[in-house]
């Protein structure tokens, strides 16, 4: 379980005291959106985000893209990578390191649930990698009370 805390945003009225949001509020939030968004970074250190599918499981988040995406190619250069589901108003931002996905039964699971997610059968997608993006740090706001729920889990 990731220990949860107040970030540090100066300058933002943000409370000292105050109801931190419960993980399993983040939790919700990254399995259950349809569209995120991605950043990496390039070789020359230039931001890159992009849309892009996926799915929350066991407190991780997966996602496939090709090799010679520009993405892709960031992401071999360059591991450490930020998700984030598309709602503002309820911003879930996930930041984390990526690998490829090894774990054959982890790789059944995400076959099977992408199917139901997204109505895609991937199973016959071998050639493309699957990344297993394990969270370092999670942010968590409300856009309405962000000055006394905004959260940091740190993993």
């Amino acid at each position: 379980m990731p220990r949860a805390s107040r970030p540090n945003m100066p300058d933002y009225g943000i409370e000292t005291e105050g109801e931190l949001l419960p993980w399993s509020w983040a939790q919700e939030r990254l399995a259950r959106a349809r569209n995120y968004f991605i950043a990496t970074s390039g070789p020359d250190g230039r931001p890159h985000l992009s849309v892009i599918w996926g799915l929350f499981l066991d407190d991780q988040f997966l996602f496939s893209t090709g090799q010679k995406s520009r993405k892709g190619q960031n992401l071999a250069a360059n591991p450490r990578c930020s998700i984030a589901p598309d709602d503002g108003e309820e911003a879930v931002l996930l930041d984390g390191t990526v690998s490829h996905l090894a774990d054959d039964s982890l790789r059944a699971r995400w076959v099977t649930e992408y199917k139901l997610k997204y109505d895609i059968d991937v199973s016959g997608m071998s050639s493309e990698p699957v990344f297993v993006v394990k969270p370092i740090r999670v942010f968590g706001q409300i856009e309405k009370t962000f000055t006394k729920t905004a959260t940091r889990w740190s993993f």
